[in-house]
């Protein structure tokens, strides 16, 4: 049975989802814990989990607690005792821009959300995921292969030169998907960074850094309240509150603010204590507005 390392700090729907996947197979998934300090994956207990036998080690950056992982020297630890070992970084587009990416880090694969390239909450979706592979592994990627040519006139095209077609015939044994039509989202998702270009992608994600940081200099200049870990972030990150984060978060919508989410929240698992609120702060936040947040949060503390 091979194993499958995956990081505690995964968003939960992704092991939940890991979890279905690999229950009829036979694979091992074994999470590893968090530093309860940093925030990040404990890298001591991943490599004390790596084995000869391991298949995968999961690790996402910046990860559902908002803390950026050491990708490069996770992935090291891992193939140190596993040389055939995929290292798989789950990755937030924008912070790519700006952190170091999945490939640049050791990552064989990469994978994420594609929701933030200018596709709209549209209430829950849909959305669309993106998944990339070194070039040795592009004929066992799901999914197809898009080819770069030039037309009769030397300008740039490009064309469908791959598609599975083998999951109407193997079913689950298929290593393509059963799905809906993307192309849509990922004909806008395209769009979208094609008019940002990387220096539009960059400033966008500065952006996010920065904005992210000033609400939570302002959020733990309020008594009682503190960034809960001490790893970097990128654009989230939890605020530990004087009170239950589901008082602050009731009391704050009432002023017409939804200042993040509460950790121990059954949607997300329970996966942080009742005090626990996950705050993000992208580029289209004002400066008026990260104010006000800060403001709505002290006086919901205050009014309790």
């Amino acid at each position: 049975m091979r194993r499958v390392l995956v990081s505690e700090a995964v968003h939960p729907h992704t092991l939940a989802t890991l979890r279905t996947y690999l229950e009829d197979l036979p694979a091992e998934l074994v999470v590893a814990p968090v530093d309860p300090r940093s925030g990040a994956t404990d890298a001591t207990a991943l490599a004390e989990l790596a084995e000869a036998d391991t298949a995968a080690a999961i690790v996402q950056s910046p990860n559902v607690f908002g803390v950026v992982e050491d990708w490069e020297g996770l992935f090291e630890r891992v193939k140190a005792a596993s040389q055939r070992a995929l290292a798989v970084a789950v990755c937030n587009p924008i912070a790519c821009a700006l952190l170091r990416t999945p490939g640049e880090s050791g990552a064989d694969i990469a994978v994420g959300e594609g929701q933030p390239l200018g596709v709209p909450l549209q209430f829950g979706g849909p959305y669309v995921g993106f998944f990339a592979a070194r070039k040795r592994l592009l004929r066992k990627m799901p999914g197809r292969m898009v080819g770069r040519t030039v037309d009769a006139q030397g300008r740039t095209t490009y064309s469908l030169v791959l598609q599975t077609r083998e999951q109407h015939i193997r079913r689950e044994r298929a290593t393509s998907n059963i799905c809906t039509n993307q192309g849509l989202l990922a004909l806008r998702a395209t769009m979208f960074m094609t008019a940002m270009g990387p220096r539009g992608l960059r400033a966008m994600a500065e952006q996010c850094w920065h904005k992210a940081h000033d609400a939570a200099r302002r959020i733990e200049a309020l008594p009682d309240f503190r960034v809960r870990y001490s790893g970097p972030f990128f654009h989230e990150f939890v605020v530990q509150c004087p009170l239950p984060a589901r008082t602050i978060v009731k009391a704050c919508k009432a002023r017409g603010i939804l200042p993040g989410v509460a950790l121990d929240d059954p949607r997300l698992g329970g996966i942080g204590a009742e005090d626990e609120l996950l705050v993000a702060v992208t580029e289209k936040r004002t400066k008026t507005e990260i104010e006000a947040l800060a403001q709505a949060l002290g006086e919901a503390a205050q009014a309790a």
